[in-house]
């Protein structure tokens, strides 16, 4: 048993859908989130300043003794993950288990991808999934306006622009017959209302956060990683830019007062 902290880190708000979900799977776990808000988004970055970014933010982690570290950034993971995998500790990424679900939940072997443009760019899905069956077909397209919409809080089924922005990008899967969806971006399940609304009802969402999630508790458990003591788990965050920003957003979507558990910090640009 090991009741250290599990580290997180994404690029602004959407590492949040994985801290929600580790929450609720691990009650009695600490949990310390970075929210590299200042430098949001990174899917229109290139590589080397994606891997930059990326080391910098786990260095800032790794200074808690955490014992395992989360990147909740699919950016990262598909372009840039060898500059954080090399700790000791085990480093979780956020494409394999997405991919593996939807593999699994597919019925008639066509799968959707949406995710930032770095992320689709890369083809990490396409891989992944390939690897599993390479007779799956796989669409992806490039959605890069949905992290801003997530980061300014446009979010809900009602919400006129939110919806047209999501409804462009899907039209691209017209006529593809897609049955599975991946959310190739943690941001993107904030918005998962107005993709529902979009999508239809006959196409599953693979929730790329929340599926990590449920692997990182089951690796721990593995692992004897789990922590042993029976208090409430607490949360840490820290953000590179406006504190008062982050908590008015993150609020809304966590269901909690986190007033006093965000702090400002200084990343080398």
């Amino acid at each position: 048993m090991d009741n250290r902290p599990i580290g997180v880190f994404d690029s602004g708000l959407g590492g949040l859908t994985m801290i929600k979900a580790l929450k609720e799977l691990i009650p009695n776990q600490d949990l310390i989130y970075l929210g590299d808000t200042g430098r949001v988004p990174y899917g229109s970055r290139s590589n080397t300043t994606i891997a930059k970014y990326a080391s910098q933010n786990a260095a800032f982690l790794a200074t808690f003794n955490i014992k395992v570290m989360v990147v909740a950034c699919n950016t990262v993971c598909s372009v840039a993950f060898d500059a954080v995998e090399n700790y000791t500790m085990p480093v979780y990424e956020v494409v394999k288990t997405p991919a593996k679900a939807a593999v699994k939940n597919t019925k008639n072997n066509k799968i959707g991808v949406i995710g930032t443009t770095a992320t689709v760019k890369s083809g990490a899905y396409e891989r992944a999934i390939k690897e599993l069956n390479p007779n799956i077909e796989v669409y992806s397209v490039p959605s890069p306006m949905l992290v801003p919409l997530v980061e300014e809080g446009w979010t809900k089924p009602d919400d006129e622009i939110a919806y047209k922005i999501v409804e462009r990008y899907l039209s691209e899967f017209n006529n593809k017959d897609i049955d599975t969806l991946i959310l190739g971006c943690t941001h993107y399940p904030l918005l998962s209302e107005v993709i529902k609304k979009v999508a239809g009802k006959d196409i599953t969402l693979i929730d790329s956060g929340a599926k990590t999630a449920e692997f990182v508790a089951s690796d721990l458990k593995a692992r004897n990683l789990l922590p042993e003591k029976e208090s409430k788990g607490t949360i840490a965050y820290y953000v590179t830019d406006s504190v008062e920003s982050f908590i008015t957003k993150a609020s809304g979507f966590l269901d909690a007062d986190i007033n006093d558990k965000v702090q400002k910090i200084e990343l080398e640009l």
